[in-house]
């Protein structure tokens, strides 16, 4: 059994999340539809450290999650807002 550790609820089993895709930049409001398309439709899906959206679905609480892509390891999470949430390094999606 697979277990992420919700910073609301504590350790629970991987099946009471959904994952809701990478965190990414937001385009301008006024960017043309190619941008929006892309911010949309296109994951970047690197090999390597991700910091994504999840959801736990019996509370709908949304957090940070940073998980390895290579291993499938979870290797933080956060909750939104959080002091103690790094600065993502310059380039990665959401910088």
């Amino acid at each position: 059994m697979k277990v992420l550790n919700c910073p609301l609820n504590g350790p629970r089993n991987i099946s009471e999340f959904v994952c809701l895709g990478e965190i990414k930049r937001l385009p301008d409001a006024q960017a043309p539809p190619q941008d929006w398309s892309q911010f949309v439709f296109i994951e970047k899906n690197p090999a390597g450290p991700v910091r994504e959206w999840w959801l736990h679905l019996a509370t709908n609480f949304l957090f940070i999650v940073e998980r390895d892509t290579r291993s499938d390891e979870i290797l933080a999470t956060y909750r939104i807002g959080d002091p103690g949430l790094p600065a993502p390094p310059p380039g990665a999606p959401g910088a």
